[in-house]
C-alpha cells in the first residue's frame, strides 16, 4: 500500500484511545454492530447520492502518492462523514476555475483533494452519532480537527468555520460507520493552498478587504439584512464603493456619519449598486441595467447606464477601479464613487448618446428643463431625442426650441413601455393660448409618437419618471399630423386626399397665427364612415 496505508497502520491505535476518552461513558452501552459485508467503499459505490464522492477518490488515487480506496477497503475500523453529491456540487462552484472533478488534473491538485477527503476520516474507531458528545474534538486522518455540536442535530464544524449537517447517521458497514452530510469539509491546509481559487459569500469578500469596511458597515445598518441577503442569496453583481468614495459620499449630502442617513434612503442607496446575476467586466456592455433598488417612479427598479467605452463608467460618475473580485454567489466590483439615486436628469447627462439633448436644454444657461425635470415631487414621462435625431432635424416650421422641447414630457405620469395604449396624451408643450398640446401614442408596431418617432431604447427608469430614448425629434403638432398619426382617422384621411379634393392637407396645415387659423375640427373616426349609408359625391 502507498503512504496512506503507513499513515493508517501507525495511527490506528492513537485515534482509537482519541475516540475512546472523547467519547460519553456510556459508550460501550450502544456497541456499532456490522451487518452489512460491503465495506465502506462498496456501500458508497451502491449508493448513488455519493456517487460524486466515489469519483473523487478515484481522481485523487490518479496521483502516485495516494491509495484511498484500497485503504477504505481494508479492515479498518473508520468513521467516515460522506459528503453527497450535491455538496461536491457546491464545493466546486465554490472553486474558481473548477467545472468539475476533472479539473484536479494534475498530481499537486490530486494530492489536494486527497487531503480534502481524508479530513473526513477518523481511523481506528466505528463511532455512532449517539457515542458523539457537544464540543468533541476529533483529530481526523488527514490530521486537523473537527469540532462535533449537537444543538441542531448532529453537525461537524470545520477550519473555516463552516457546518456540515448529518442528513442520514450511522450507515453501518464491514469495516466501519458512515455518517452522510451536507457539506464538503475544508482543513486549514487546503483553506491556504486554495486562497487564491476558494470563492466566498460577497459579504465575506466585502468584509476581507479593508477598504470596503464602511460599505460594510451600511450593509448592516440597512434595511432588510443586506449583509445576509449578500451571503446567501444571488447570483448578485455588486459594484462596491470604497471607503473614500463613501467618505466624499457623505460630505457632499451633508452628512457627517452613515447614522445621518435616513435608514430607507441608505437602503435603496446601497441596494442602488446591486445588479442581478453574474455580470463580469467582459459581460458588461454599454446599456441599460436595471438595479434592485425599488427607488424608481412607480416603486419599479431603477436603470443604471454601463458606459464601457473607456473602462466601466456607471452613471457617468462612478469608475470600477478593480474589477471581476468573483464570490461564490457572483462578482464584486470596486468602484471610486458611490451612486446616487439618479433622477431624469442625471440619466439624460450620464448617456454619451444624449448630449444633443442636454445641450438644447441647457442652452444659453436654461435651466427651466433641468429644473422641472429635477422635481422630485412629481412623475415625468419623457421621451428623449438620441443624438441623431437632433442632427436630423431641420425644424421646418422654425419653432421654439423650448416648446419642441416641453412637447417631449408628459407631467404627472410616469408611464413604462407596457402601459401604454394607443391614446392621447397632454405634454407639457402649449399652444398661444395656453392650452397643453397632445401627443399621440400608438403601439401598434413598438412605439410610435405622432406617427413619426419611435421609442428606440424603452424604460429608463429615474426616481421622477421614466425615460423613452427616441429617435426623431418630435415637433409640434397641426391638426393634420393626428390625423395621419392615428389609424382611426384613415378614412378620414383618405377622404380629404382624394382626388378631385380641395387641398385639404394644406391648408390644415396653416402654422398657428396665419390665416385661416386657428382651427376646430370635428374628426369622423373610420366606423363613423362606414356607418354611412353612401359616400356623399
Amino acid at each position: 500500500m502507498k503512504i496512506l496505508g503507513k499513515i493508517l497502520k501507525s495511527t490506528a491505535l492513537v485515534m482509537l484511545l482519541i475516540f475512546a476518552a472523547s467519547c460519553s461513558d456510556d459508550d460501550n452501552e450502544n456497541p456499532v454492530i456490522i451487518e452489512d459485508d460491503d465495506n465502506i467503499v462498496e456501500a458508497a459505490q451502491k449508493t448513488s447520492s455519493l456517487s460524486s464522492l466515489v469519483a473523487a477518490l478515484s481522481k485523487a488515487d490518479e496521483s502516485a502518492n495516494n491509495d484511498l480506496i484500497a485503504a477504505l477497503g481494508s479492515e479498518g475500523p473508520f468513521t467516515v462523514l460522506a459528503p453527497t453529491n450535491e455538496a461536491f456540487t457546491d464545493l466546486l462552484a465554490r472553486l474558481d476555475g473548477f467545472d468539475s472533478l476533472d479539473d484536479f488534473n494534475d498530481e499537486q491538485l490530486q494530492d489536494l483533494l486527497a487531503n480534502i477527503l481524508t479530513y473526513h476520516v477518523v481511523p481506528g474507531a466505528a463511532v455512532g452519532s449517539v457515542e458523539l458528545t457537544e464540543g468533541q474534538s476529533i483529530t481526523t486522518l488527514q490530521g486537523e480537527y473537527l469540532t462535533v455540536s449537537l444543538t441542531d442535530g448532529v453537525t461537524f464544524t470545520d477550519a473555516a468555520g463552516e457546518i456540515a449537517t448529518v442528513t442520514t447517521a450511522d450507515v453501518e458497514t464491514e469495516n466501519g460507520i458512515v455518517h452522510i452530510i451536507d457539506k464538503v469539509l475544508i482543513p486549514q491546509s487546503a483553506l491556504d493552498a486554495l486562497n487564491d481559487v476558494l470563492l466566498v459569500s460577497i459579504t465575506e469578500l466585502a468584509v476581507s478587504v479593508p477598504s470596503l469596511s464602511i460599505l460594510v458597515d451600511a450593509l448592516v445598518a440597512a434595511e432588510g439584512d443586506l449583509p445576509t441577503v449578500l451571503a446567501n442569496d444571488g447570483p448578485f453583481t455588486v459594484f462596491a464603493p470604497t471607503n473614500e468614495a463613501f467618505e466624499a459620499f457623505l460630505m457632499a449630502n451633508d452628512f457627517n456619519s452613515l447614522d445621518e442617513i435616513p435608514t430607507e434612503v441608505l437602503t435603496q442607496v446601497l441596494l442602488n449598486h446591486v445588479v442581478a446575476g453574474t455580470n463580469l467586466s467582459t459581460d458588461l456592455a454599454t446599456g441599460y441595467v436595471s438595479t434592485l433598488s425599488t427607488a424608481g417612479a412607480n416603486d419599479a427598479n431603477l436603470s443604471m447606464f454601463v458606459n464601457i467605452e473607456d473602462g466601466v463608467v456607471l452613471n457617468g460618475t462612478s469608475n470600477v477601479t478593480a474589477a471581476d473580485n468573483k464570490a461564490i454567489n457572483g462578482v464584486v466590483h470596486i468602484v471610486d464613487a458611490v451612486i446616487g439615486l439618479p433622477n431624469i436628469v442625471d440619466h439624460a447627462v450620464a448617456n454619451p448618446n444624449l448630449t444633443s439633448l442636454v445641450g438644447a436644454l441647457t442652452a444659453d444657461n436654461n435651466t427651466t428643463f433641468t429644473t422641472l425635470l429635477s422635481d422630485s415631487e412629481t412623475d415625468f414621462t419623457v421621451f428623449a431625442p438620441l443624438n441623431s435625431a437632433f442632427d436630423n432635424f431641420t425644424n421646418p416650421s422654425d419653432n421654439a426650441l423650448n416648446t419642441i422641447l416641453a412637447n417631449h414630457v408628459i407631467s404627472g405620469a410616469a408611464a413604462n413601455a407596457t402601459s401604454l395604449t394607443n391614446t392621447y396624451f397632454n405634454t407639457a408643450a402649449t399652444n398661444a393660448d395656453g392650452d397643453n398640446l397632445s401627443i399621440y401614442v400608438n403601439v401598434d408596431d413598438g412605439v410610435k409618437l405622432n406617427g413619426i418617432s419611435s421609442v428606440a431604447a424603452a424604460d429608463i427608469v429615474a426616481t421622477n419618471g421614466i425615460i423613452h430614448a427616441v429617435d426623431t425629434v418630435i415637433d409640434l403638432p397641426s391638426v393634420v399630423t393626428f390625423a395621419t398619426a392615428d389609424p382611426n382617422f384613415s378614412s378620414l384621411v383618405g377622404a380629404l386626399t382624394a382626388e378631385g379634393q380641395p387641398d385639404f392637407v394644406s391648408v390644415l396645415s396653416t402654422p398657428n397665427g396665419t390665416d385661416p387659423t386657428p382651427f376646430t375640427i370635428f374628426a369622423p373616426t373610420n366606423s363613423a364612415f362606414a356607418n354611412l349609408a353612401e359616400v356623399p359625391s
